[in-house]
């Protein structure tokens, strides 16, 4: 995955195999992206997003959803990276498709004190912070999902 070449489904942010962090601040950012590193992860596995790339790329996928991108979660999941972007965190995307990666990842999440760690399969995306709001098991969009996990982290 790069910035040019973004997974989607339904014309909105879904990095299966991947795990996002959302991090406080830009030094945050680099001290996980360093962390990583350290953990035998190459720069091509891993895609950082300042908070105004994030904010840029939710506005353009919120305007080209589909319909069917708000039956689920995935909608309202995008739109609550743009409000922790709004709030001024920054995003890793880490390549993690194997349990032992998405281990090393929620590690550096843990030791850095993310503001959140989504862990993406194909059907479900899993919060892998402690004191995380649940998976998204609930299919409605009107559920508050991410509305929780926004406020939680605040």
């Amino acid at each position: 995955m790069d910035k040019q070449h973004i997974p989607e489904s339904f014309g909105v942010f879904k990095p299966v195999g991947h795990v996002v962090i959302t991090l406080r601040t830009a030094g945050d950012l680099q001290r996980a992206e360093a962390a990583l590193k350290e953990q035998g992860f190459d720069a091509r596995e891993i895609v950082h997003y300042t908070p105004a790339e994030m904010i840029d790329q939710v506005n353009a996928e919120v305007e080209r959803a589909s319909p069917l991108a708000a039956i689920g979660q995935d909608l309202n999941l995008i739109k609550a990276h743009r409000e922790l972007a709004q709030a001024g965190c920054s995003f890793l995307v880490v390549h993690a498709p194997e349990q032992a990666h998405v281990d090393k990842v929620n590690a550096v999440a843990h030791r850095q004190k993310a503001v959140a760690a989504q862990r993406y399969g194909r059907f479900v995306t899993e919060e892998l912070i402690d004191g995380d709001t649940g998976n998204q098991t609930n299919e409605s969009p009107d559920a508050g999902l991410d509305d929780a996990l926004i406020t939680a982290r605040r």
